[in-house]
């Protein structure tokens, strides 16, 4: 990476003075009154690595925060404002779901705005919102938005990155998708854009998992950055999770304040914002800070009076279990289980848990570990994802992909009142 040395030494025999400064420094003469400039006593030996300080002037930091709505948590979202505050980035980007949403009603829409604007007022630097389904998941919110913020999709340079913030809702038929319009648009401002260093790119569902990417128009959106180095950030899920595609990174992120059953860093539940400096030179570094260990320096964690979003829970009972694959555990694996409707012929996925390297598992379907609401279960075993959960386990179990499918897989599970033990013995063949 190029970094600015602005030197002026005095040369002694035994020590000298030497003055790094920032670009764009005064004149010698001026530079005693310049904040900018670092000066220190050098000798023959000195206990530093180095003066070439990490200042590039082309260097930059920006937040990205992920959903806050879905049944969201009280006081979650309001005080990360406060923390990423406390981060300093130049600004902050949003990959949607920024209200609870889904309604008609104008006071409500109106109410639950305003209460997201207060909250993102209070940054220190630039917050750029991102539409979500719970956004703009009618006419109506689709209307509000527009009176309030105007474009559902736009982009903008910043010291020679592009940035694409992109719009995957159009009610009420063709959610989860880019329409033809935005694929064009993609298309111009990427051409527009071409010597730009990296594109970062930014909308609210990770629509690449679809069977058909063209019908949903992410495969357009890929052909425009084909070729270019760039990262794409989505929500959605509530599960961090990160893709390998067209030779880079899609990122999934956790949430920040969005409903989430907490469990942690290894299930990819926790709250976050990523940090992502844009370094000159050399690739962006990325990195997750969980809200969790972010404190200012007097340990006090702000004030907030922001109120959670209730949501309706049946009772539960404690499962766990174990997963062999021809009498061996099945280490890394995600074990879910499934409710069907026999009228609808419709599969629910209800709750599940990981399995560590003997191929235990405990299931969680609201809160940590909450255990599994009384019923029979359709239940399937699949490889955990790059990204969900790598833990201590060297190697994960390979599984044959019948078990993978609540349609085809022969697994099933009745969960009683009290405690549950299950054993799922899965045949390799």
């Amino acid at each position: 990476m190029k970094q600015f040395l602005l030197g002026l030494v005095t040369a002694a025999a035994l020590a000298g003075v030497i003055a790094l400064s920032r670009s764009g420094a005064a004149p010698d003469k001026d530079r005693d009154a310049d904040s900018g400039v670092l000066k220190i006593e050098a000798g023959e030996k000195n206990p530093w690595t180095s003066l070439k300080l990490n200042n590039d002037p082309n260097q930059f930091t920006f937040a990205v925060v992920s959903d806050r709505t879905g049944g969201h948590r009280e006081k979650v979202f309001s005080r990360a404002v406060q923390q990423i505050n406390m981060l300093q980035p130049q600004f902050v980007m949003s990959v949607g779901d920024l209200i609870e949403g889904y309604t008609t009603k104008d006071e409500t829409i109106k109410a639950e705005w305003d209460e997201f604007d207060g909250y993102v007022k209070r940054f220190e630097m630039p917050f750029f919102y991102v539409p979500g389904n719970h956004d703009l998941a009618n006419k109506t919110l689709v209307t509000k938005w527009g009176e309030r913020y105007g474009k559902k999709y736009y982009h903008f340079t910043y010291r020679g990155a592009l940035f694409l913030c992109l719009c995957s809702e159009n009610p009420p038929d063709e959610m989860g998708t880019i329409d033809k319009e935005q694929q064009e648009w993609v298309a111009k401002t990427v051409e527009a854009n071409k010597d730009a260093k990296w594109t970062f790119v930014f909308l609210h569902k990770p629509i690449w998992t679809a069977k058909d990417l063209v019908k949903n128009g992410w495969g357009a959106v890929e052909k425009s950055l084909a070729g270019r180095k760039h990262n794409v950030f989505v929500g959605h899920v509530h599960r961090y999770q990160v893709f390998e595609r067209n030779g880079t990174q899609y990122y999934q992120l956790a949430t920040t304040g969005g409903g989430s059953r907490m469990r942690g860093v290894q299930y990819g539940e926790f709250d976050q914002v990523m940090l992502i400096t844009m370094k000159n030179n050399a690739d962006p570094v990325l990195v997750n800070v969980d809200l969790a260990g972010v404190y200012p320096a007097n340990l006090k964690i702000a004030a907030s009076d922001e109120k959670g979003k209730a949501v309706k829970k049946k009772e539960t009972f404690p499962v766990s279990g174990r997963v062999k694959l021809d009498g061996k555990p099945a280490a890394g694996s995600t074990v879910t289980f499934h409710s069907y409707n026999a009228e609808t012929k419709v599969y629910t996925r209800v709750c599940d848990g990981l399995t560590d390297e003997a191929g235990k598992f405990t299931v969680t379907t609201y809160a940590k570990f909450d255990g599994a609401p009384a019923g029979e279960y359709v239940v399937t075993v699949a490889k955990t994802g790059k990204g969900y959960y790598d833990g201590d386990i060297p190697e994960k179990t390979q599984l044959p992909e019948k078990y993978a499918a609540p349609d085809k897989t022969p697994l099933k599970v009745t969960i009683k009142e009290g405690a549950n033990d299950v054993v799922l013995e899965l045949d390799g063949k």
